[in-house]
């Protein structure tokens, strides 16, 4: 297998010099999780600076450092080769460009409200069973995530799936420039990150920027159910985008919903593409993921990829810890199921993962913590959220978080099991009330921390464990 880098190849990208010659097969900016063989780039972040941490990558196996020429003390302590640059993350955009450029890899690039994560992940599945695909690892969709998931990508690889994140204007138009994808997929349009926006008309503009780096003759795919279609739409014309493929449960759209039909753990579809129809079934529940698997073959045929062969491995899609994954909690008297959706949370996020949860079978509880960066809109857009619980059958909701307050208001008070003002005060409330038989959904924003929450009820499992060797021994 040929290497990732070269040190003659890397020093040329981003126009640097190496102390002597190295090879790495991949690229690090955390020396916490540097693997041997890496090439470690000394990021200069906010809070931390990666030259400080040179000597512990390289003590893991780092093939090599790019380090900043001003840290000449670096240098001395280094004891493996050293790729000297001006200036660090343009040494890393560097290498993003330079391996964006070699080989024939067909590039899509995922933006959205809600469901670019999952959309990225099931296209990296499907395009990955037709050739080498490199893809966004977790959700490095910024300006240090983007550049570094290009500067991994194989010389050998034939496709390439990037997620690109935004929280504010101007954010996703260098990431596109940087990418220069084939395809540019936008999931949808929903009211995230309203905090930094005065309307949702300004994030579909912003969501938009990532059609400025399209490359000639390239494709936008577009939700058609969206209601910002036709705003998206002449944001890609305007960028010089011809080939536009929309898809949805829209009449007029390329990839047509025909039907689903969508159990608790999975769905079956029907779709028409031009003048065919296609079933799949697709692993994983909800009306979300049947919009997103349909987003995934639009850009699949819009690269030119097999489609027929990408419904086909859609059944081996499945939701991962954070974002829908499932697990089953096994207790003294019998087993609950957990629907980890701790990761984040918009009000586009929370509605489709209460559809889910009102799928499932037993009492249905919903864990709920805070939707951040929602700004004035926050209390209505959180009581708003009633009527999804109501329609959805949950039978109990806890809440954590001052804007939850506005959801409990507008509740039943019967629904509302448990109220706290953060996510660790809701745990003893929670673990007394879990019984067997029930289905549990967790979810709230980053920032509100809700995955303590996901451990505790895991840990129920191994305390139940312990609780029946206790009384064998006895």
């Amino acid at each position: 297998m040929s290497a990732l880098w070269t040190s003659s190849e890397a020093a040329a990208a981003p126009g640097g010099s190496n102390t002597a010659p190295w090879t790495a097969s991949g690229v690090s900016i955390d020396s916490r999780t540097v693997q041997p063989g890496d090439l470690f780039i000394a990021i200069k972040g906010p809070n931390r600076d990666g030259h400080d941490h040179v000597a512990d990558a390289i003590a893991k196996g780092a093939a090599a450092a790019m380090i900043e020429d001003a840290a000449g003390a670096v240098g001395a302590k280094a004891a493996a080769p050293l790729l000297r640059v001006n200036d660090t993350m343009a040494g890393m955009r560097g290498l993003a460009g330079r391996a964006r450029a070699r080989g024939r890899v067909k590039l899509a690039a995922v933006t959205g409200s809600a469901g670019k994560t999952g959309t990225k992940d099931a296209l990296a599945l499907v395009l990955g069973r037709q050739g080498a695909t490199g893809s966004t690892q977790g959700n490095l969709n910024n300006h240090w995530g983007l550049p570094l998931s290009l500067a991994r990508l194989g010389r050998d690889a034939q496709f390439g799936v990037f997620e690109m994140g935004m929280s504010s204007p101007g954010e996703i138009e260098p990431l596109s420039r940087l990418a220069r994808p084939d395809v540019a997929v936008v999931t949808n349009v929903g009211a995230a990150h309203l905090e930094f926006f005065a309307s949702e008309d300004d994030i579909a503009d912003a969501k938009a920027e990532i059609f400025t780096g399209v490359v000639a003759d390239g494709a936008a795919v577009l939700n058609r159910d969206c209601r910002h279609f036709e705003r998206l739409r002449g944001h890609a014309n305007a960028a010089g985008i011809s080939h536009i493929r929309s898809f949805g449960a829209h009449e007029q759209a390329d990839i047509r919903l025909i039907d689903a039909d969508i159990q608790p753990d999975r769905s079956h579809v029907t779709a028409r593409i031009g003048t065919r129809k296609v079933r799949y079934a697709l692993g994983a529940p909800g009306a979300h993921w049947v919009a997103n698997s349909l987003a995934v073959l639009a850009v699949v045929e819009a690269l030119g990829a097999d489609v027929d062969a990408a419904a086909r491995a859609l059944a081996d899609v499945a939701p991962v810890p954070g974002r829908g994954a499932r697990r089953t909690i096994r207790l003294d008297r019998g087993a609950f199921t957990l629907i980890d959706e701790s990761y984040n949370a918009s009000p586009a996020s929370m509605r489709a993962a209460l559809s889910v949860l009102g799928a499932a079978g037993g009492r249905r509880i919903a864990v709920l913590g805070d939707m951040l960066e929602l700004g004035r809109q926050s209390p209505a857009l959180h009581a708003a959220l009633a009527a999804d619980i109501t329609a959805n059958r949950v039978d109990l909701v806890f809440l954590a978080g001052r804007d939850m307050a506005h959801l409990a208001a507008a509740l039943d008070p019967a629904v509302v099991a448990g109220q706290t003002r953060d996510a660790a005060s809701i745990l003893s409330l929670l673990r007394d009330a879990v019984r067997p038989g029930d289905t549990v959904m967790v979810k709230g924003s980053l920032g509100v921390n809700m995955a303590p929450v996901v451990a505790a009820l895991i840990a129920l499992e191994a305390e139940s464990g312990a609780n029946v060797l206790a009384a064998s021994e006895g």
